[in-house]
This record gives C-alpha cells, structure tokens and sequence, in this order.
C-alpha cells in the first residue's frame, strides 16, 4: 500500500519469563516509519533493539500489540510481507553448509525468481560484494564481516521495499562497510526504506534521517536526526535519552 508506513507498531510488548522473573524486552513499543526514510534504531546493550526488530522480521511472536509492514499485517499476512522486505539477521541465522553462491541462489528462489535471473544476480552481487574469489568456500568458514557482507547481498537479490537489518556493519572491513553504506543509501533514493539496529552512533548519524531510541523496552526519543543532535552531537542525545550521566572520578587510582 503507497500511503501506508513502511513500518507501524502499536503497544508492542514481548514479556520472557513467568511471574516475579518476567522482565518486559519490549514495553508499549509505539513506532511509525514513512516509507522512503532511512531510519536508525539505537540503544544500550539489552534495551530491546534486537528483540524488536526480531519481531519485525517474524522471528519471535509479541505477547501483545500490533505490527504492520508496508500496510499489510503480521503475522496475518506473513507470507505477502515476506516478498517484499529484505532481511539482514543475527548472523548465526546463515547456512553454514552453503557457499555464498548457494546461499544467494536458495535465497533467490525463496522469492520466486526464475532460475536464469537468480544466477545472473547471484554473479553480479558475489562480485560487488567481493566473494567470489573463493566459491567453493562454504559460509561456516567465512569470517563475521564475510558473513555480514552474504547476509545483505542475499537481502538485495529481489529488490525489496524494506529492509531490516540487525547491525548490518558489525565486524565488515572499511572499504565493505563503505561500499554497504553506499548501496543502501540508493536503496533509500529508490523509494525503498531502510530499518537498521546499530550501536556504532556515527554510522547511524550519518546515514539516518530519522532515529527512535530504546531503552529498559521503552522508546525515550524519536524524531528527525537533526533534531535529536539538537546542537550537540548524537552522542551527547543519546547519552541524555537513556538516563546515563558521565561518570568522574570513578576510579580515584586512573
């Protein structure tokens, strides 16, 4: 649906546990994302950014709310969200016993490309992407940056609306990590949207144009990045958002 958000939450929660020792990943996640916005999902170690976009991607069941992607609803409509996004997981969702050719062509199938595009893809993006030096290799033995490097070619190969990207950069080289950048930056020129968790901040100041912040499953900003950076730095608004105040003197003996 054109009009609708790309990405729209409503009291989303995700409770693990039972009773006293139930903690709240997610706790009344409200989230609306434009489509055609490249947009930054950041916050500390454990405070539900993984366990969000997890449930985005269709990879874990919400206690409660709502989610819909591209205006179609999950996971009512899983099948149909599922062709048109993009998916760059935990890198541990890979098939190991694949080579990276293999793992793009099952991937290309998967979305129901025809045999010869497939291949003719899986060439091109192996070649962008720098892997196709070794193609007998099989994914177990890449190394995490050549992982991340499969995980968003195979996200690529069907050209889709939406991506969602779980640190998408973690681990990649310089010049990979700049090449990524570069490709998804057109992604978003093309009308696509980008939905990506990163605790590296200046990746996400410099490519996102929007940004939320959780913490404890509670979001405690969002808005454009120009406004969040105010006239400071992101660093400084997200240290501000998530209640962290520097520490001095916290070890007399430094």
């Amino acid at each position: 649906m054109p009009d609708s958000p790309a990405v729209e939450v409503r009291d989303l929660r995700k409770v693990y546990g039972q009773g006293d020792g139930a903690k709240a990943a997610a706790d009344g996640l409200n989230l609306k994302v434009p489509q055609g916005t490249f947009f930054g999902f950041l916050g500390p170690n454990g405070a539900g950014k993984t366990t969000t976009i997890k449930m985005l991607m269709g990879l874990a069941t919400p206690t409660a709310g709502s989610i819909r992607l591209l205006g179609l609803s999950m996971p009512e409509q899983a099948l149909e969200i599922k062709q048109q996004i993009g998916l760059v997981p935990d890198d541990s969702l890979l098939f190991d016993h694949l080579t990276g050719g293999e793992f793009l062509e099952f991937t290309g199938r998967i979305y129901g490309l025809d045999r010869n595009t497939v291949r003719e893809r899986t060439r091109e993006l192996l070649e962008l992407f720098e892997l196709s030096n070794a193609p007998r290799k099989m994914i177990s033995e890449y190394s995490k940056g050549m992982r991340k490097r499969v995980a968003m070619a195979a996200s690529l190969i069907h050209r889709p609306k939406l991506f969602l990207m779980d640190e998408p950069f973690e681990g990649v080289d310089a010049v990979g990590a700049r090449m990524m950048k570069d490709l998804l930056a057109d992604q978003v020129r093309r009308g696509a949207t980008i939905f990506l968790t990163s605790h590296v901040l200046e990746v996400v100041e410099r490519l996102c144009d929007h940004i939320a912040i959780i913490n404890q499953g509670k979001i405690v900003a969002e808005g454009s990045t120009e406004d969040l950076r105010g006239a400071g730095s992101l660093e400084d608004a997200f240290v501000r958002a998530v209640g962290v105040e520097r520490q001095r003197d916290a070890l007399e003996w430094l």
